[in-house]
């Protein structure tokens, strides 16, 4: 019976990860790789989830080198100082206003979509309206996103998944796998910023910890964790693409008719909650805000950006989350990076887990999100 109850707690840890990494970001995966081609769309796919994984892992063994409870900005103000800190802290609401906004405009667009049929200016924005006065009153009254029932959302994300694979896939057409874009660069980094967006879920590291009883099954959880989503993104864009080709649309639903874009419907829906309850939660319990003022810090921001930006057109779905996941999920993945090499000589406690590094290994990664960064101003 103990080992039955250890064995739920790690599966209940690997489904944190992987309902924290899976969200809306998979909405948009399908469309940048059918813009960039499939062959160097799935290098992106699979090379980001890989290095995501690493970073993972890294936070994994910083969070049990260290005594107490933190959370992500906790942990770089241990190992990075009052700098790291605030750099943390922006990070972390870098992404996640960019993904409340995402949500909003991307919510509002769907449920037209499937409740109109159309995408028209009007009844998007009364949709994504209704939406956020919803959500927004559902995190005030502190409703939690899934609870404990974060394997049953999981398991409802997949079933979804491949109940999408096995109708969509059998009428894929092959032609639909190649791009015309001739722009190798843009090729190879276009996709770039919204997968990291699909795979960012750092803050579920501590909750792991929390959660699983046997701490040495944690690298384990973390791998696993990591490994599903890709195989789950893997499926859906193969799916979508063969069906749209160059014809997806940047939510990636919508090319899938009514009925399916439901599945976005819930998955921004979960994903909108839990990022809102994060969002507030930092202004309440870190930064010492009135649950009041950081109910209004969270949500006002993301509604005059969100609506300026539908009524003037001013961004889209692809380029909030892209932005985000470049730019914020970079500069996370860089302090993470940091954190882990000064955590190996620092850390308080010895860990259950040690996962190799070196300033080779630290400086390979660094770059390579710095580029991402770059990538995203500059082009």
């Amino acid at each position: 019976m103990k080992y039955m109850k250890r064995g739920l707690y790690t599966a209940e840890a690997i489904a944190i990860l992987v309902g924290m990494i899976i969200g809306a970001g998979i909405l948009g995966i399908p469309y940048v790789i059918s813009q960039a081609g499939l062959f160097w769309g799935l290098i992106n796919l699979i090379g980001i989830g890989l290095i995501v994984i690493v970073v993972y892992l890294y936070l994994g063994e910083i969070i049990l080198r260290t005594k107490g409870k933190h959370q992500l900005p906790g942990y770089a103000s241990i190992y990075l100082g009052k700098s790291g800190k605030i750099l943390m802290l922006i990070s972390m609401l870098l992404v996640q206003y960019g993904a409340l906004t995402a949500y909003l405009i991307g919510e509002g667009e769907v449920l037209s979509f499937v409740i109109l049929g159309t995408t028209s200016l009007p009844y998007h924005l009364l949709f994504s309206l209704i939406f956020f006065t919803l959500m927004s009153l559902l995190v005030f009254l502190g409703l939690k996103a899934l609870g404990k029932g974060e394997l049953i959302g999981l398991g409802a994300i997949i079933a979804m998944v491949i109940a999408i694979t096995l109708f969509f896939l059998p009428q894929a057409q092959i032609g639909n796998f190649y791009t015309q874009n001739p722009n190798l660069l843009f090729r190879f980094f276009y996709p770039y910023g919204a997968i990291l967006f699909a795979y960012l879920g750092f803050s579920a590291v501590p909750e792991m910890k929390e959660i699983i009883k046997n701490k040495r099954k944690m690298k384990k959880a973390i791998i696993i964790g990591g490994i599903i989503p890709i195989f789950i993104y893997f499926l859906f864009t193969l799916t979508v693409i063969g069906f749209k080709g160059m014809a997806t649309p940047e939510i990636a639903t919508l090319a899938l008719g009514r009925f399916t874009s439901l599945f976005a419907v819930f998955t921004m829906f979960t994903s909108f909650l839990a990022v809102g309850i994060a969002q507030k939660e930092i202004f309440w319990y870190d930064l010492k805000i009135k649950h009041l003022m950081s109910w209004i810090l969270t949500f006002i921001p993301v509604l005059l950006i969100g609506l300026a930006i539908i009524i003037f057109n001013l961004a889209t779905f692809i380029e909030i989350i892209s932005f985000a996941g470049a730019v914020a999920g970079g500069i996370g993945g860089i302090l993470i990076v940091l954190m882990a090499i000064k955590a190996k000589k620092s850390g308080k406690r010895e860990p259950e887990y040690k996962f190799p590094i070196n300033w080779f290994i630290a400086g390979l990664l660094i770059l390579i999100f710095l580029i991402g960064i770059i990538y995203q101003f500059v082009f």
